[in-house]
Formats: C-alpha cells, structure tokens, sequence
C-alpha cells in the first residue's frame, strides 16, 4: 500500500486506515445518516464483529487508490448534492492526513430514512 522512505525508516499506511478515515469523513456529511454494507452476508459479519469500517471499501492497484462508500441519505435531501459533497469531503481528508492521491470515489446510495418529525 502507501509506502514511503525517509532517511530513517520507512512508513507503510494500511487499507484498514484509509478505510477508517474515508469512514468517519463520509459519516460527517450533510444528509448522511448512515453507511451500509456492500451485501447482507458482509453486513452480518461486520455486526457480529463491530468492525467500525463498515460500508467503506477500498482498492489500491498500480499507485491508484480507489474508494467505494455506501450511504444511507436522509429522505428529502438532494440525492447528487449529498454524493458530491461525500466524494469532496472523503478526498479531503484522505489526501490531507495522509498525503496519497485518491484516483477515484464511487458513491453508492442503499437506502432513504426518514426522520422522525416530532
């Protein structure tokens, strides 16, 4: 994954930690209520585990890194604003704490939730 050498060691960054960020950025989203698993036996595991990644896969192949999020909006909001402000927000913090190029961010919409209104 990301490596860098420095004159005094080197850094390796995990796909478990670009996946955390990507996460906690998509959650601070407007409209974003939550995030859902790709599939049902994924989603099962991941609950019986507390993985707090869940929803977020990534992909690093040829220097590339590529980030897959799937999002519960909430009802009402505008469906491509709040996708174009998750693929923003994620880039930013992935590339700002960790210095790597995001080559591409896909946005998957798996559901609407309504709030409650009283």
């Amino acid at each position: 994954m990301g490596k860098e050498t420095i004159s005094l060691g080197r850094i390796h960054i995990s796909l478990n930690a670009i996946t955390t960020i990507a996460y906690h950025a998509a959650l601070e989203s407007y409209g974003v209520i939550g995030l859902a698993h790709k599939n049902l036996a994924q989603g099962l595991v991941n609950t019986l585990t507390r993985e707090p990644t869940r929803g977020v896969s990534v992909n690093h192949e040829n220097e590339e890194l590529n980030i897959d999020i799937y999002i519960i909006l909430e009802y009402g909001t505008r469906i491509s604003t709040v996708a174009n402000n998750v693929v923003n927000t994620v880039r930013y913090h992935v590339e700002k704490a960790l210095d790597l190029p995001v080559n591409n961010i896909n946005v998957h919409i798996t559901g609407l939730r309504v709030s409650d209104t009283d």
